[in-house]
């Protein structure tokens, strides 16, 4: 069994209240009474439950983190970011992964609440302001990752996906590509829509010899995105479009794997292919994926910051961290 405080005072020969002076408020034990203290701890090897003694004052020592897709690598990298920083601070993170499923979010906002976390960061699936509006009511502050917060109420971290969306068919564009396919859902997820509102501004810009379509998914996976993939393969070829643009690079290296299979359209020559979060896997494909990068882990880092400064003090304003998006190309979107 664990050495208690209790076994620490039976050796020294002193009460628990002196053992807890002595831990907590050295300054009001005699020097005698403190060296038995010490003495009695260091034979026993006690060590004291600093989690609990947190708990027991009311302030906890985890934050939750509710992430959107667990099985992408740029949330993995988010929190990460996020673990460095709360290190840095004795916090803990209890992560839960939603696979964009509204049970399931409900289900760690749940937990996370019964648990009652010093914070809470969130990724979400759908719109969740009312869930928020209710913890903050019950002291656990709240912050959105990789979503803007639209009203204000609440803190946020993310970067533009506008503009994003902007530069990526603005790359491509500049490449020569006139016929572009925007490939990404469900459309309840906001960054989609994002990305997809400021692909349609480049090519309103660009003019009427610009054509933009839609090809929806059902998910933000490799899966869909071969799928999606299939399907465009499948139209006649005086229908194929010259480049596409994923909504995340799940889909993107998705499209490649199904184009680079069949062997009909080659990358970049007659479909360029661009993605967006960057993440470590672009770099690594068959034919090296342009992806529009978001900085992932300075978006956990700053995240699990601003949520325990609102921990701390319940009144602060709302804050909302915009970082810019920036184009990375390689060898899939080279210019014809």
């Amino acid at each position: 069994m664990p050495v208690s405080i209790r076994d620490v005072a039976q050796r020294a020969g002193v009460s628990v209240g002196t053992v807890s002076n002595v831990l907590n408020r050295p300054g009001e034990v005699s020097a005698e009474s403190a060296d038995r203290v010490t003495r009695a701890i260091e034979e026993l090897g006690y060590v004291r439950n600093d989690a609990a003694r947190k708990l027991r004052a009311g302030v906890s020592t985890t934050v939750g983190f509710v992430v959107l897709d667990g099985q992408n690598p740029f949330y993995n990298d988010v929190v990460r970011g996020a673990e460095d920083e709360a290190t840095r601070h004795g916090i803990a993170i209890l992560y839960g992964n939603t696979d964009e499923d509204h049970r399931r979010e409900r289900l760690y906002l749940d937990l996370f609440e019964e648990q009652q976390v010093r914070g809470l960061l969130i990724a979400p699936y759908g719109d969740v302001t009312p869930r928020l509006r209710r913890l903050k009511e019950r002291g656990i502050a709240a912050v959105l990752v990789d979503r803007f917060s639209g009203d204000g109420r609440f803190s946020s971290v993310s970067v533009d996906s506008v503009a994003g969306g902007r530069l990526a068919v603005e790359h491509l564009i500049e490449g020569g590509r006139r016929r572009i396919a925007f490939v990404g859902g469900p459309f309840d997820i906001r960054q989609v829509n994002d990305r997809l509102a400021g692909a349609r501004v480049a090519a309103e810009n660009a003019g009427s010899h610009v054509d933009l379509e839609v090809v929806a998914t059902a998910a933000m996976t490799v899966e869909e995105g071969v799928a999606a993939g299939t399907r465009i393969i499948s139209r006649p070829r005086r229908e194929w479009p010259d480049a596409l643009f994923a909504a995340n690079d799940l889909l993107a290296l998705g499209l490649l794997q199904s184009l680079v299979v069949d062997g009909r359209m080659l990358v970049p020559d007659d479909i360029a292919i661009i993605g967006f979060d960057d993440i470590s896997f672009a770099s690594a494909a068959a034919v090296p994926l342009s992806s529009i990068r978001q900085p992932s882990r300075m978006i956990g880092r700053t995240a699990l910051r601003i949520v325990l400064e609102e921990a701390a003090d319940p009144d602060s304003i709302a804050r909302q961290t915009v970082f810019p998006p920036e184009l990375v190309v390689r060898a899939s979107t080279r210019p014809r």
